[in-house]
């Protein structure tokens, strides 16, 4: 008996629209608040070269730049909700989803240089970080490195009274709140592309930040007066929505895995040297003036912020806070 020419018609239309539909590419949309020109920006560009390149286009990833998806008060909820599939927040963005475990990275003079950080978010430490995630429906992939901070005004900030009085921007995290509270100052939550508005009409007097987003930003423009101080680590969580990622065919994720591996180790290469090549460009474009802290005036800075592990421990937690210490050896 023939097969009716109509129901070959509809098998053949059928086969053809699930090859199509099997032809097209995952999309993964990845957003942050920062421009392509930082770190973070150039890592995000890596993996998505690297995601394409290692899965044969099986993967599109694209990639939103400088919250023009979404402002950073709006990624996480659009993470979870699964509108948004990959971010790279701040640590101290966690804590409103309730795991404020991860300001302990926030606390001042916690890691003494670039390659214990590296150190200590790689071990067990940062592992057991991301692990927290889990619960709250995400990912954690990685960290990716952004460097130290400096602070910034339109007076030298040199000893904790100058800071008295001076309304800094923050990006939310408590600790943050609790150290420049510590120095005088009146911290002010704000989302990180309105800085540059509010610092040149006075809405806040400082901030803080890497030189990297001093420069790419231009705070550097509407600052006199920055202080290389390196009081405090800036640092990303990489994550992804884990109903999204656990539903990756095993071997997309695999590829997927080695290319955040490669992009996370290439961010962080480059962390360093971009913020020492625009604290460079900083200085040479006259319009700020940069000040570095003296033996002295950093022990008076350090004097000051160190009872802060106590006043946080109720927030952060005492065991996660001595993990840290004792992995960075300060």
């Amino acid at each position: 008996m023939k097969t009716p020419i109509f129901a070959i018609a509809v098998a053949a239309i059928m086969a053809m629209a699930t090859s199509a539909y099997a032809q097209q590419p995952i999309v993964i949309k990845f957003s942050h608040v920062v421009t392509n020109d930082t770190p973070k920006g150039k890592g995000a560009l890596k993996f998505k070269e690297l995601a394409e390149k290692y899965t044969k286009g099986r993967v599109k990833v694209e990639v939103y730049p400088n919250s023009t998806l979404y402002k950073d008060k709006e990624e996480m909820d659009a993470l979870q909700l699964g509108a948004v599939q990959m971010l790279a927040p701040s640590t101290a963005k966690f804590r409103p989803i309730g795991v404020p475990e991860f300001e302990v990275m926030d606390l001042p003079f916690l890691f003494p240089d670039e390659a214990t950080y590296l150190k200590v978010v790689n071990g067990p430490a940062g592992k057991s970080l991301l692990k927290l995630l889990e619960a709250k429906g995400i990912t954690g992939l990685a960290f990716w490195d952004n460097g130290f901070h400096m602070v910034s005004a339109n007076r030298p900030l040199l000893m904790p009274a100058d800071f008295q009085g001076l309304k800094i921007r923050i990006s939310g995290s408590k600790v943050a709140d609790a150290y420049f509270r510590a120095m005088g100052a009146l911290p002010q939550i704000m989302a990180f592309s309105e800085v540059y508005q509010a610092l040149q009409t006075g809405v806040v007097d400082g901030c803080e930040n890497t030189p990297s987003n001093y420069y790419t930003q231009k705070f550097y423009e509407v600052q006199k007066d920055i202080t290389v101080s390196n009081h405090a680590h800036l640092q990303y969580a990489v994550i992804v929505n884990s109903k999204f990622w656990n539903g990756l065919p095993a071997d997309i994720r695999s590829q997927l895995e080695q290319a955040m591996k490669e992009a996370t180790d290439y961010a962080d290469s480059i962390a360093a040297k971009e913020n020492e090549e625009d604290l460079a460009l900083i200085k040479a474009s006259g319009k700020a003036t940069l000040h570095y802290l003296t033996a002295a005036q950093r022990k008076a800075w350090m004097d000051k912020l160190r009872p802060l592990d106590k006043t946080v421990e109720g927030r952060v937690g005492k065991k996660v806070i001595e993990e840290f210490r004792a992995a960075s050896g300060t």
